[in-house]
C-alpha cells in the first residue's frame, strides 16, 4: 500500500482493524477504538454525528453511557493517531466527527482505486488490467473487520466480502480472456467450493474445464451447481447459466477462445421474450407503452415483442420463489421517466405466470397521468378485487374493509399483482399482501425506501450494448450498415429507454431518412425534446410530469441546477447556486436523488441524464427572470473563483500576492484545511472550472474566467493538464482584452508563453512572452514584465542563445527584487543558476540554485523546493560528485512525484538516468529513461520525449543493442528537428556514427 506524502500513518480494514506507523501497529487501541473507528474510515470524509455512531455500534438499544463512550473512544483515537503525528485527520466538526485518510493511507480506499483502474484498463491492455487486480486483491489479510464486534459490522463486513467477491469474478473474466483456462483451474476450483452458490465462479470453472478439455467434468461441474441452488435455495440457475451448459453439451464452437482479443467469456446476454421477433409488429406498437389506458385495470399488459437487454435486472425478478418461509412478498423498480419500469415488470410479470397460477393482475395508479389524479388506495383495492373475480356487491363501501377482503381472498392463493406507477410507500401500503404467498411488483419513479422486507431494484439507463439491441431491433438493417451514426443517436438519447424507442420508431417510419440523418436532427438541442416524442407521448412530457410532482424548493433546485454549464455537482456548489444553506442543499439533492431526476455514480456528485439536464436548463429558462437566472449563477461562478485560489494556496504556498487586482468573489471558499483535501477538490471539479471559466468569458462574467485562469495556473501546469489550461487561458486571454486589464492580459500571456514551452512550441512561447514584455514594459507593470522576461529567458536557453537568457534573467531577478515578490526572486535565480551551469560555470551556478532552495524552504514552496533540488543535483552530476546528484535527484522526484506534478518528474527522471550512465550503469540508467519516456509521452511533453529518447540510444548502445540504439536515435533526432532544437545536429550526428559501422559491414 502506497503511503501518504505527510507521514507514514497507515489504517486497514481488510481483515483485523489496525493502525500503523512506518510499518509499525500503534498500541493503545481497544476493541471498541477500532470498531469506532473503522466506522469513520468506511464512511471516510463523511461528517458522523454522534447520533450516527451510537447507532452504529449499539444498534437500537445503546446503553445510556454511550454518548460518553463515543466522546472517550475519540479521545482515545486521537491519541493513538498523535504518537504518529497524524491527529490531524480525525476531525471535529459542528456536526460530528470525519476522519480525512491521505491518499494511499486507507486500505480499501487503494483497493477501490486499483480495482476501478484494472476495469479502464481491461478494453485496452487486459494483462495490466489483471496484474492490477492481483496487487489489490493483495491487501487483504484475511476476514475484513475480523476484529472487531459492533451492530454494524455483519452489513459491513458482508458488503466488503463482496466487493473482493466481485474482483475475484472480474480476475476470472480477464484470465480467461487472455487463455489462461489452465493455469487458473485450481483457483476456480478452490473459489467455487468456498462460494458453491456463487454462479459466475461456477460459469468460469466449467467454461475453463471445457477449453481445458474437459468436458466431462465441466458438465459435472455444471450439474453440481445446479443441484445446490435448487436444495438450498430453491432456485433454478439463470437463463445464461443454462445456455452455458447446453453449449458445453454440444461441444459448441462459439465456447473456444478466439485467436484474437477474445469478448469477457461470460456476459449476461439479451433475454427476449419466448417467441420474439425483430421485425414483426409496427412500430406504433413498440411506440406505445404496454397496457397504459389510464386508470384501466385489467390482467397483464401486452407484452412487448421486441423486449431486449435488463438481462441481469431481469433475472433478480424472477428469483421469486412463492410458498417458501423466507420468499420476498414485494419487489420494487424505481428509476427515472422513460427509463422502462413497466415494460421490465410486465416482461417479467409474463415470465413468472407459472409461479403464480391463480390470477395475474395489473393496476396503473397513475402517479404521473398527464391532466389525471392518481387512483387512490380504495379505488385500487376495488379494481384487484374485481379482477380477482370478487362481484362488484361484496367490495366494501370502506378502504379499511376493502383491504381487509383483499388480504382474505389472497390468502391460500399465489397471485402477482403489478401495480405501475404508485406515488410513494403511503400509496401501496394499503394494497401489500399480508400472510400470503402472493407476490406484489410495484413501480414508481421514487424510491420506496420505507417499504420494509421489499426486494428493490433500481434502473439506470441502458449500457451501450443493450440499447444497440434495442435500437436495431427496431430498426433493422439500416441501424447494422451505420453503426457510428447509431452510437451518435444513443448518446443524444442518453441511452434512455423512451428515447432510443420514439428515435428508433421515427427512423422505421421514415425509410428516406439515414441514421445519420436522425442523428443531425438530434444534434440541434433546440429541438432534440421536439423531436423524441409522438402524437401520443414523449420525453419532455414525462419529464415535465415528473416535475410538476415534487415540492416547489426541490423545483427551484432542479431547474436551477440545468443552469450549471459544467457536468456535475456537489453539495457547496448546489448550495451556492440555490443560495441555501449547506444543509439545506444536500436534503434537497438527496430528494431529487429518491425521485430520480438527479444520478449519482460517485458518492456527494450529484449528475443529470443527458436529456434531463435539457429539461431543466429549458425549465430554468421558462420559470426563472433573467435576473434570477444571473444572480444564481453569480453566486456559483464566485463559489468556484473563491474556492479555487484557496485550494491551489494550499497547493503552491507563496503565490498569494499574484492575484491582487482580481475582483473579490461575494461568497467565501468552501473550507478545505490541507493539501489532500485541495487536491482531491481540484481534481475532482477540474472539468467544472473549465466549463465554468469557458462560459464566463463568452457571456457576461469575464473577470471570473480572468480570475479562474490565474488561480488554476500553476495546478493545471505542474499536474500536466495542458489541454485544459491551453482552452482556459486562451479564453482568459481574450476576456482580459474585452475589459481592458492589461496586466491581466499580460500576466495570461505568460501563462501561455510557459505552457507552450513546456510542450516545445518554443515559436509560439517566445512570441507570447515577447507580447508579455512589451505590456508590461509600456504600462510600467514591474512584475508583469519581470514574470515575461522569466519565460522568455527560459525559451532562450531551450535555443542555447544563453547569453540573451543570462539578460532576461538577471533583469528580472532585480524587478522582482524591487516588487518585494520572494518567489518571483527565486525563479530568477534558478534561470540564472541555468545559464551559469550551461556555461560551464558550476559553482556560480549552485551558489544561485542554494539561494533558490532556501527561499522556496522559507515559503514552505515543496514545488520550487524540488526543482531547485534537481538543478544542484545537475550541478554536481558536472562535477563529477555522482553519488551527491544521484541523491539529490531522488529527493526530488519523491517530492514532485508526492505533488503530482508529473511534467518536472518526467525531468528528473531524464536526470536520474543520465547520473546513471555517468555512473557506469546502464541497466539503470535504461530503467530510468524508461519510465521518464512513458511519463512524458503520457502527458504529451515532447522535449523530454527526445531526452529520453536520446539517453535511451546511448543506454542500449552501452548494453551492445545496436539495434535498439538505432531505432531512439532515430526517434530523439525526429522529435529534435520537430521542436526546431539546436540539438538535432547532436543527435544526427550521434545517429550518423551509429549507421556508418553498419554501412561498412553491409
Amino acid at each position: 500500500m502506497t503511503r501518504g506524502d505527510d507521514m507514514g500513518v497507515e489504517f486497514a480494514v481488510l481483515g483485523p482493524v489496525e493502525v500503523s506507523a512506518d510499518g509499525r501497529p500503534l498500541e493503545g487501541a481497544a476493541p471498541r477504538h477500532r470498531a469506532v473507528l473503522a466506522h469513520l474510515l468506511l464512511h471516510s470524509r463523511t461528517v458522523l454525528g454522534a447520533d450516527r455512531l451510537i447507532e452504529a455500534m449499539w444498534g437500537p438499544t445503546p446503553p445510556g453511557t454511550a454518548r460518553a463512550q463515543i466522546h472517550a473512544t475519540m479521545t482515545a483515537i486521537r491519541r493513538v493517531l498523535r504518537t504518529a503525528d497524524a491527529a490531524d485527520l480525525l476531525q471535529t466538526r459542528p456536526a460530528g466527527y470525519v476522519i480525512l485518510p491521505q491518499p494511499g493511507q486507507f486500505d480499501l480506499e487503494v483497493f477501490t482505486g486499483r480495482i476501478a483502474s484494472a476495469k479502464v484498463l481491461a478494453a485496452t491492455d487486459p494483462e495490466a488490467a489483471v496484474r492490477r487486480i492481483r496487487t489489490a486483491l493483495d491487501l487483504w489479510r484475511g476476514t475484513p473487520l475480523a476484529d472487531v464486534n459492533a451492530y454494524y459490522v455483519a452489513d459491513a463486513r458482508a458488503r466488503l466480502e463482496e466487493r473482493r467477491l466481485a474482483a475475484f469474478e472480474l480476475l476470472g473474466e480477464l484470465d480467461l480472456s487472455l487463455g489462461r483456462h489452465e493455469e487458473i483451474l485450481d483457483e476456480l476450483t478452490a473459489r467455487t467450493v468456498a462460494h458453491p452458490l456463487r454462479e459466475r465462479f461456477c460459469a468460469q470453472l466449467v467454461l475453463a474445464l471445457h477449453r481445458a478439455h474437459r468436458q466431462a467434468d465441466a458438465l459435472t461441474a455444471a450439474r453440481s451447481f445446479r443441484s445446490a441452488l435448487v436444495e438450498q435455495q430453491g432456485l433454478d440457475p439463470s437463463r445464461t447459466f443454462v445456455a452455458l451448459e447446453e453449449a458445453v453439451l454440444r461441444d459448441d464452437p462459439s465456447l473456444a477462445l478466439p485467436p484474437t482479443a477474445p469478448p469477457a467469456p461470460y456476459v449476461p446476454s439479451a433475454t427476449v421474450a419466448p417467441g420474439s421477433t425483430s421485425s414483426t409488429s409496427s412500430a406504433d406498437r413498440r411506440v406505445v407503452r404496454p397496457g397504459r389506458t389510464a386508470g384501466q385495470a385489467g390482467f397483464l399488459p401486452y407484452d412487448l415483442p421486441d423486449f431486449s437487454g435488463r438481462a441481469e435486472e431481469l433475472d433478480r425478478l424472477l428469483r421469486v420463489r412463492p410458498g417458501r418461509a423466507t420468499a420476498v412478498r414485494v419487489s420494487t423498480v424505481d428509476g427515472m421517466a422513460g427509463i422502462g419500469k413497466t415494460a421490465l415488470a410486465v416482461h417479467a410479470g409474463h415470465r413468472l405466470r407459472d409461479r403464480f397460477p391463480d390470477g395475474q393482475l395489473y393496476v396503473d395508479l397513475r402517479a404521473h397521468a398527464d391532466g389525471q389524479a392518481p387512483v387512490a388506495a380504495g379505488e385500487a383495492l376495488g379494481l384487484l378485487l374485481r379482477q380477482l373475480g370478487v362481484p362488484p356487491e361484496r367490495i366494501p363501501a370502506t378502504d379499511a374493509e376493502r383491504g381487509a377482503l383483499w388480504r382474505a381472498e389472497l390468502s391460500g392463493r399465489r397471485v402477482l399483482a403489478v401495480l405501475d406507477d404508485a406515488a410513494d410507500t403511503d400509496h401501496v401500503r394499503p394494497l401489500l399482501p399480508g400472510a400470503s404467498d402472493s407476490h406484489m411488483l410495484i413501480t414508481s419513479r421514487r424510491r420506496l425506501t420505507d417499504l420494509d422486507g421489499a426486494h428493490a431494484l433500481s434502473l439506470d439507463v441502458l449500457p451501450a450494448a443493450e440499447a444497440i439491441e434495442l435500437f436495431s431491433r427496431i430498426v433493422g438493417e439500416r441501424a447494422d450498415a451505420e453503426p457510428l451514426a447509431v452510437l451518435d443517436v444513443l448518446h443524444m438519447c442518453g441511452f434512455l429507454p423512451l428515447a432510443v424507442r420514439i428515435a428508433a420508431a421515427r427512423l422505421h417510419h421514415r425509410p428516406q431518412w439515414t441514421v445519420a440523418y436522425l442523428a443531425d436532427r438530434l444534434r440541434e438541442r433546440r429541438h432534440r425534446l421536439t423531436e423524441l416524442s409522438t402524437s401520443d407521448r414523449g420525453v419532455g412530457t414525462a419529464f415535465a410530469l415528473s416535475y410538476q410532482q415534487l415540492a416547489p424548493d426541490q423545483r427551484r433546485m432542479f431547474r436551477l441546477l440545468g443552469l450549471h454549464p459544467g457536468h456535475d455537482i456537489e453539495v457547496h456548489a448546489a448550495a451556492a447556486l440555490a443560495g441555501v444553506p449547506l444543509e439545506k442543499a444536500e436534503i434537497l439533492l438527496e430528494d431529487l436523488l429518491d425521485a430520480h431526476v438527479l444520478l449519482q455514480h460517485e458518492p456527494g456528485r450529484y449528475i443529470f441524464q443527458r436529456l434531463l439536464r435539457e429539461h431543466a436548463r429549458a425549465t430554468a429558462t421558462a420559470e426563472e427572470t433573467g435576473d434570477a437566472r444571473h444572480i444564481a449563477l453569480t453566486r456559483l461562478f464566485d463559489h468556484y473563483l473563491s474556492t479555487a485560489p484557496a485550494a491551489v494556496d494550499l497547493l503552491f504556498p507563496g503565490r498569494e500576492e499574484r492575484r491582487q487586482g482580481h475582483p473579490a468573489p461575494s461568497r467565501p471558499p468552501m473550507p478545505l484545511t490541507d493539501r489532500g483535501q485541495a487536491t482531491a477538490w481540484l481534481d475532482s471539479e477540474r472539468a467544472n472550472l473549465i466549463a465554468v471559466g469557458t462560459y464566463t468569458g463568452s457571456h457576461s462574467w469575464p473577470a471570473h474566467t480572468v480570475g479562474l485562469a490565474a488561480a488554476l495556473h500553476r495546478y493545471l501546469y505542474d499536474h500536466a493538464h495542458h489541454a485544459d489550461a491551453l482552452i482556459l487561458h486562451a479564453q482568459a486571454l481574450q476576456a482580459s482584452r474585452q475589459l481592458a486589464d492589461t496586466a491581466a492580459e499580460g500576466r495570461t500571456l505568460t501563462d501561455l508563453s510557459r505552457l507552450y514551452w513546456r510542450q516545445g512550441h518554443y515559436e509560439q512561447a517566445a512570441d507570447h512572452a515577447r507580447q508579455a514584455l512589451t505590456l508590461g514594459r509600456d504600462t510600467g507593470d514591474r512584475r508583469g514584465e519581470a514574470r515575461a522576461r522569466h519565460s522568455l529567458g527560459f525559451v532562450l536557453v531551450r535555443q542555447r542563445r544563453n547569453e540573451e537568457a543570462r539578460e532576461h534573467f538577471r533583469r528580472a531577478l532585480d524587478l522582482f527584487r524591487t516588487t518585494g515578490d520572494q518567489l518571483g526572486e527565486a525563479t530568477a535565480l534558478t534561470g540564472l543558476g541555468v545559464v551559469h551551469e550551461r556555461q560551464g560555470r558550476y559553482t556560480r551556478a549552485g551558489d544561485h540554485h542554494q539561494q533558490a532552495l532556501r527561499i522556496h524552504r522559507s515559503l514552505a514552496n515543496q514545488g520550487g523546493e524540488a526543482v531547485a533540488l534537481a538543478h544542484l543535483g545537475t550541478v554536481l552530476h558536472r562535477q563529477g560528485r555522482y553519488a551527491q546528484a544521484h541523491s539529490l535527484h531522488q529527493e526530488a522526484a519523491r517530492l514532485h512525484h508526492g505533488l503530482g506534478d508529473r511534467g518536472h518528474e518526467a525531468e528528473v527522471l531524464n536526470g536520474l538516468g543520465d547520473i546513471a550512465r555517468s555512473r557506469q550503469d546502464p541497466a539503470g540508467a535504461v530503467t530510468h529513461y524508461c519510465a521518464a519516456l512513458s511519463l512524458a509521452c503520457e502527458i504529451s511533453l515532447r522535449p523530454e520525449q527526445a531526452r529520453a529518447h536520446a539517453g535511451l540510444a546511448r543506454a542500449r548502445h552501452d548494453l551492445g543493442d545496436v539495434g535498439q540504439a538505432h531505432e531512439h536515435a532515430r526517434q530523439a533526432l525526429t522529435l529534435c528537428l520537430g521542436l526546431g532544437l539546436p540539438d538535432a545536429e547532436e543527435a544526427r550526428a550521434y545517429l550518423s556514427a551509429l549507421e556508418a559501422p553498419r554501412g561498412r559491414s553491409a
